[in-house]
């Protein structure tokens, strides 16, 4: 049987962690195999962004980058994070002539296209030598302790569609289980368990939130509606809250506010939810009551979006009138409830709309300088396969540039 070809470093996932790994391995001098399943290369950056891909956030603060992380262990990120920066990331685009804008809080996104980001990332692979199999799948993955290739900790043989390859160290650049439809797999988590990595275990994280149809369906007839509220769940030492805009849906709620919110958001907890922040709605409502003869959701259609502010007064008979004939109790109570509306999820739209998965390697298996684990010599995992979580706004991409930068200096040099 003849020996399988050789290589310093197979990385598994052409995804944004993956290619931007092995392109830097590449031209550190290694001999690299970038291996996918899908059809496709790095769709998740393709789709990102409405297509223009938000690469980046420049505002994650280098004094505390996990702050805008969430994991078993936020702090883990911290070393990767504070040696490959926004910055860094942004400089290398500029060098390959790529054309970006900063949209909101810090976001960056590609002028053009993500395929320019793409085109970027396949030209540091290319520059690196990086051979490229796609699609290919991984059928089996075994590694020897007694290696015949020279590496002192022994090597990995991978049986892929292509025929059986070997190496000294293996990347796992696999991500997670969100949005299946463009090739999504759990193929990084079942390596783990083989190895008897730890896992933390995963749900849908940056995903739209449902409620109970028969009790939403007051508040289904404003789907399409957006407006900016804050938004709030847990107490004490888990609470957490956001300023973002509000996007009513068909089955529950989505937008930016709650996609931030659903990585924070456990099961049966309620939300608190401020329809009209920055604005006192009992003094608003008050100083109408005392000039206008207009009914309460004329008024209140003043401060929120007016499909909004019907659907809220038709919830009380004592909200139905002209708010000059309102008690200042009903109105007072009216107020009150919109700066805190208090709701409970039933779920969440799942992983086929979830932007990120929550949970996954556990990162006590891992080195926080190199990705390497701890127990099993030359296995690396990197990007979203990991439990650690951004922020929406670019987080979790630059998570996956400092991951793989973090992985492809540590990988060892050739023999």
């Amino acid at each position: 049987m003849p020996t399988p070809p050789f290589f310093d470093t197979v990385v598994i996932g052409a995804g944004a962690a993956g290619l931007f790994c092995a392109g830097r391995a590449g031209q550190r001098g290694l001999k690299v195999l970038l291996i996918d399943h899908a059809e496709a290369v790095a769709e998740k950056i393709r789709i990102s962004g409405g297509g223009r891909c938000n690469f980046t956030n420049q505002g994650l603060d280098p004094q505390a980058p996990h702050k805008h992380f969430v994991g078993q262990n936020p702090q883990f990120c911290r070393s990767a994070l504070a040696r490959y920066t926004p910055a860094d990331f942004i400089a290398l685009v500029q060098r390959h002539g790529i054309a970006f804008h900063e949209k909101h809080k810090g976001q960056m996104f590609c002028d053009r296209s993500a395929e320019d980001l793409i085109a970027m990332l396949l030209a540091e692979c290319a520059a690196g030598g990086v051979a490229h199999w796609q699609p290919c799948g991984v059928r089996k993955v075994v590694f020897s302790a007694a290696s015949a290739y020279g590496a002192d900790h022994g090597s990995y043989q991978i049986d892929t569609d292509r025929g059986p390859v070997a190496a000294r160290s293996l990347v796992v650049a696999t991500g997670g289980l969100s949005i299946p439809k463009i090739g999504a797999t759990d193929f990084g988590y079942r390596l783990a368990q083989q190895f008897g990595i730890a896992l933390v275990e995963r749900r849908p994280g940056l995903v739209p939130l449902t409620f109970d149809g028969e009790a939403w369906a007051p508040w289904a007839q404003l789907a399409g509606l957006a407006l900016p509220v804050r938004i709030s769940t847990g107490s004490k030492k888990t609470h957490m809250a956001f300023d973002e805009d509000l996007l009513f849906t068909h089955r529950g709620l989505s937008g930016p506010a709650v996609l931030q919110i659903s990585s924070y958001w456990q099961e049966g907890a309620p939300l608190a939810i401020n329809l009209a922040p920055g604005t006192d709605l009992e003094a608003a409502l008050a100083q109408s009551k005392a000039c206008s003869r207009k009914r309460i959701a004329n008024e209140l259609g003043q401060i929120v979006p007016s499909r909004l502010a019907d659907a809220w007064a038709a919830r009380d008979a004592d909200w139905q009138r002209p708010i000059a004939e309102a008690s200042d109790k009903a109105l007072a109570r009216l107020a009150g409830q919109m700066a805190r509306w208090e709701l409970t999820p039933t779920g969440t739209e799942g992983y086929k709309k979830a932007e990120v998965t929550l949970g996954g390697i556990d990162t006590r298996a891992l080195s926080q300088q190199s990705m390497e684990c701890k127990a099993q010599p030359g296995l690396y995992f990197i990007g979203e396969v990991v439990d650690v979580t951004g922020w929406l706004g670019g987080y979790n991409f630059q998570w996956a540039w400092a991951s793989a930068a973090a992985c492809a200096q540590a990988l060892p040099a050739p023999a």
